[in-house]
């Protein structure tokens, strides 16, 4: 029998889907299962995203340009300007969601063997495709005691080796919700600056920052227009992870020159969600106000819900709809698996993404999960009850052991 890949088996699985074969074998059984797993809002799609998805009228469904569609990638102009990110339609590649924005940034700027420093804990998919570009992470470990705040640059200088080649971050971040301060991004810009290396940025989570302070994108950042690498999608903002639509924005020739060879070995992003994702930039202010203070609301009621559970501990995410909370366990990944297969109260349980998946340091987060508070703020009110309770029960079957 053939043997396949390396690759293939150290390709780590998902920490946000891998217990779905659990979830399912649950609700097959009638039980009522609460995703907290998952980064997929409940917010409807923006009524103008969804009329142009119902009026689409055309005879051929055709390839669109490698680059994208010129008319959304004008219109991402547009929304970019909005936040004082100055960048040009050259500048911008459209791709099947961010996840394609990140792994084509690994493939044209990394070659096998670079390494890549990421803040730990970080979205898995970013190993997941370092690993599939043979890149080395090394993962500079921040902590839940202090809000999971940028580990110092100290930190990030002792494992930087010949070798290194750029530094990936989420802001605001994915798991942890952490948004970086003005000061970090300005110390993180001088280490780049200093090594000369790549600083990739997924800011997917731009409009939900809960904070007076102003946004810094990497873009704002002096002095890095030849080192940014931004990714960036829709899928949050409008509610439209479906129509996997994301973009790799730089200034860099080289970088978008080597991206496009990637782009056109794979054709053409979706056509059809690029129509719809353009129309969404014309979404009403009113709508994304709604959406934000909707979530703000809902972090205040998780968190504060979450840190009255005897043992538990959420620090305060001050952006994007994660948080990752610490539990009073020894195995989060054991205990997120027995709430699905031995665990309901009422007919009802919680799926949550254990966070030792975000880690690259075996051994950390080992008590800790990712929660998404994509959910009403009824529906968490019954979460926050039934892991009360199953935290209880579980604590009192291992005492019994």
């Amino acid at each position: 029998m053939p043997v396949i890949s390396q690759r293939g088996i150290n390709m780590p699985k998902s920490p946000i889907r891998k217990l779905v074969p659990l979830a399912n074998e649950a609700k097959a059984r009638g039980i009522k299962v609460y995703h907290l797993n998952i980064g997929q809002p409940d917010i409807r799609t923006p009524e103008v995203g969804l009329d142009a998805m119902r009026h689409i009228n055309r005879e051929v469904l055709e390839y669109s340009p490698s680059e994208g569609l010129l008319s959304f990638r004008k219109k991402m102009v547009t929304y970019y300007h909005r936040f004082g990110i100055m960048v040009d339609t050259d500048d911008i590649i459209v791709t099947t969601g961010a996840s394609e924005a990140v792994n084509f940034a690994f493939l044209a700027c990394l070659n096998p063997g670079d390494e890549l420093l990421i803040p730990e804990p970080a979205y898995a998919n970013y190993m997941a495709f370092a690993i599939s570009c043979g890149v080395v992470v090394k993962a500079v470990p921040s902590s839940i005691e202090d809000g999971f705040a940028l580990p110092s640059i100290d930190k990030f200088e002792d494992m930087i080796t010949p070798r290194t080649k750029a530094v990936m971050i989420c802001n605001p971040n994915n798991p942890t919700g952490y948004l970086y301060t003005a000061e970090e991004m300005r110390r993180l810009s001088e280490l780049v600056r200093k090594y000369n290396i790549f600083l990739f940025a997924d800011e997917v989570y731009r409009e939900f920052c809960y904070t007076d302070a102003p946004y810094v994108s990497s873009f704002h950042l002096e002095g890095l227009e030849q080192h940014v690498v931004m990714l960036d999608s829709v899928s949050k903002r409008y509610s439209e992870c479906g129509i996997r639509v994301g973009v790799l924005v730089t200034k860099n020739a080289q970088v978008k020159k080597s991206v496009m060879k990637w782009c056109q070995a794979r054709l053409s992003p979706p056509l059809l969600g690029q129509i719809v994702a353009e129309a969404s930039i014309d979404t009403p202010e009113e709508y994304m106000r709604a959406v934000y203070d909707e979530y703000l609301q809902r972090r205040n009621f998780l968190v504060e819900g979450l840190n009255r559970i005897p043992g538990c501990y959420s620090p305060l995410p001050m952006g994007a709809f994660y948080t990752v909370a610490k539990l009073p366990i020894d195995d989060a990944d054991t205990f997120c698996a027995w709430c699905l297969s031995d665990f309901a109260y009422e007919k009802q349980t919680v799926m949550m993404a254990p966070a030792s998946g975000f880690y690259v340091t075996p051994g950390y987060g080992r008590n800790e999960v990712r929660i998404a508070y994509v959910l009403k703020k009824e529906e968490l009110a019954k979460a926050l009850d039934v892991l009360a309770r199953a935290l209880d029960t579980y604590r009192q079957i291992w005492r019994a052991v």
